[in-house]
């Protein structure tokens, strides 16, 4: 028969093996809990209200132009999107699994509703199309966040990609391009004299159209960012897609010392036997030959894709060219 100090011993051990399974059954427990509640699910806000989204989300619809590039780099699997939307320079229109749901004007809807999306990443062209969406995929999240009229806009494309680095895990990548484009910021505002006046303009089928200082299509917002000097300013001036009516005229008469462009066409016509390059058109105008810009050759352009590519990397593409352009003028 064991002793009493045996049958001691044996309990003490029963007692404390006991303890450590208990112990070891709460961390079992409460260490997925933790893990699970911090990875689960992400609440954002974007331009409707606050919204929670469960994490990873499984079915990724993208039709906002602004974010095409955001995603594409970050490796973002989609499983529709407005692909007809995108410039070649996204990967994403090479990828026959996504499905195309076309363009804005007349979109396949009832697409989005086959993949069962979870999110629907809206804005720009689609952004009114928000509820017919919504009424169509109920339970998916509609992310909005096409930059508000009324708030600086490079604050806006900051807001954006950072609520998308929220949404996908891609806190890092969305602090570097935040940086990066400031850094291209700081770079042409310190490399601008405000001496020099700056005209804004777009071409299209041949033409040129006056982009506006603060509201004119994708220029004007840079004349707000970098704190530059307008040539020129017109009332009742629009954010019209092809910019306002100008006469080249006008243009000279103003004499820039700088002139931004954006080629609409070199987005979507390229490709076009008609297709007049915004270089040739501004470039070989006997109008603006003794325009200063055009004289000292002081004409910077955005990016080829940029009328179907308005991400923030695009404007930290620009800016780099513009701080350059500023740099090798001083």
């Amino acid at each position: 028969m064991p002793s009493n100090r045996s049958l001691a011993g044996l309990s003490a051990l029963a007692a404390s093996a006991m303890l450590l399974a208990g112990c070891s059954a709460a961390t079992a427990e409460e260490a997925p809990a933790e893990t699970t509640a911090a990875a689960s699910t992400v609440e954002i806000t974007d331009n409707a209200g606050t919204h929670t989204i469960a994490l990873p989300p499984t079915s990724v619809v993208a039709l906002d132009n602004r974010t095409f590039e955001t995603l594409d780099a970050w490796g973002i699997e989609l499983s529709a999107a407005a692909v007809a939307l995108m410039p070649d320079t996204i990967s994403y229109t090479e990828d026959d699994a996504i499905i195309d749901i076309g363009n804005h004007r007349e979109p396949d809807l009832e697409a989005i509703v086959a993949v069962e999306p979870d999110l629907v990443i809206s804005g720009q062209r689609f952004s009114d199309r928000d509820a017919d969406i919504a009424a169509l995929v109920p339970d998916a999240t509609i992310l909005q966040l096409e930059p508000r009229e009324g708030e600086p806009f490079d604050e806006e494309l900051r807001r954006q990609v950072t609520v998308l680095g929220e949404v996908f895990g891609k806190q890092a990548e969305a602090a570097q391009l935040v940086a990066d484009f400031d850094a291209a910021i700081e770079r042409a505002a310190a490399a601008y004299d405000d001496a020099d006046s700056v005209m804004a303009v777009t071409t299209s089928g041949g033409e040129i159209g006056y982009l506006a200082p603060s509201v004119g299509r994708t220029l004007g917002p840079v004349f707000d960012i970098l704190g530059l000097t307008p040539a020129l300013e017109v009332d009742g001036s629009t954010d019209d897609h092809q910019g306002d009516d100008i006469s080249v005229e006008a243009i000279a008469a103003s004499n820039p010392a700088w002139m931004l462009v954006m080629d609409r066409d070199a987005a979507v016509a390229a490709d076009d036997p008609a297709f007049s390059p915004a270089a040739d058109i501004l470039e070989s105008s006997e109008a603006l030959a003794g325009v200063t810009a055009v004289q000292e050759d002081r004409i910077v352009y955005m990016p080829a894709d940029t009328y179907t590519n308005e991400s923030i990397q695009t404007y930290t593409e620009f800016f780099e060219a513009f701080a350059d352009a500023l740099e090798s003028a001083s």
